[in-house]
């Protein structure tokens, strides 16, 4: 079971809009980079790459290093809080 501080954690990384755009895109277009995050949404890169960080630590999506780029996808708690927010639509 996690403590308190960790679903705290998790809360606020999707605590958002912007995230949680982010986290419906990984989910059905995994391994985007920044740029490709921020071109799809039609928003600046500092805004997707803050939001993407933010969503990484809190343990929702995960990195991974590529030749140029790095790549993000959901992370199964990722996928498991986008199932509980579409249960809220």
């Amino acid at each position: 079971m996690k403590k308190p501080r960790d679903i705290e954690r998790i809360i606020k990384g999707v605590a958002n809009h912007r995230r949680i755009e982010i986290l419906q895109l990984l989910a059905q277009k995994p391994e985007l980079s920044v740029d490709e995050v921020a071109e799809e949404l039609s928003i600046n890169y500092k805004t997707a790459s803050e939001h993407i960080r933010r969503t990484a630590l809190a343990g929702l999506v995960m990195k991974r290093h590529d030749v140029n780029s790095v790549r993000h996808a959901l992370t199964p708690t990722g996928k498991a809080i986008l199932k509980f927010l579409r249960t809220l639509e």
